[in-house]
């Protein structure tokens, strides 16, 4: 199986300012660890970015950039997107069928919106998904703590087996082992 590591809308905006998402700090630091990891593996690491037009995360704002801490290098992949489905009017599709790609593994922001959406969306086009438990987060709501939005997402995303393909959900520890 040929992978790619999807960092998703992990941006300025939305965890430099206060309240931060849950466990922002760590999640940057495991972030980075899996993107060193696939490095060294030749693993493609595609960083995607959200935007909005007349918008604090509008394409080229400071809101829009990475958090300053990601790790990206030169040879790292950039899609630009507008809604939660990282593959909707993207070309992440065609990056990922241009490389080979057929398992992607996911880690970013935010667990109930775009983490869960691109999960959905790239097991329903036949991708064996790799979410990485421990380096997805978001922030806190009325309804649930980030903490508990992303143990549900945790636990329901492996469960969906009706797309045919795998969907696991594993801390960086496995991933790195």
């Amino acid at each position: 199986m040929k992978s790619a590591v999807l960092v998703i809308d992990v941006q300025s905006i939305l965890f430099d300012p206060e309240p931060q998402p849950f466990e922002s700090k760590v999640v940057l630091d495991k972030i980075n660890e899996v993107t060193k990891w696939a490095r060294n593996r030749a693993v493609p690491v595609v960083f995607i970015q959200h935007e909005q037009l007349n918008s604090v995360i509008e394409f080229g704002s400071d809101g829009w950039k990475l958090q300053s801490t990601l790790v990206t290098q030169v040879d790292d992949y950039f899609v630009r997107k507008t809604t939660p489905d990282s593959f909707l009017n993207t070309n992440l599709q065609s990056l990922l069928t241009e490389l080979g790609i057929d398992n992607v593994i996911v880690c970013g922001y935010a667990s109930e919106f775009c983490v869960d959406t691109t999960v959905r969306r790239a097991a329903g086009l036949g991708y064996s998904v790799t979410l990485i438990s421990d380096a997805h987060t978001t922030h806190d709501k009325s309804h649930a703590t980030g903490a508990q939005i992303r143990a549900h997402h945790n636990a329901t995303l492996p469960n969906i087996s009706s797309f045919g393909v795998k969907i696991d959900a594993i801390e960086v520890g496995s991933l790195l082992a």
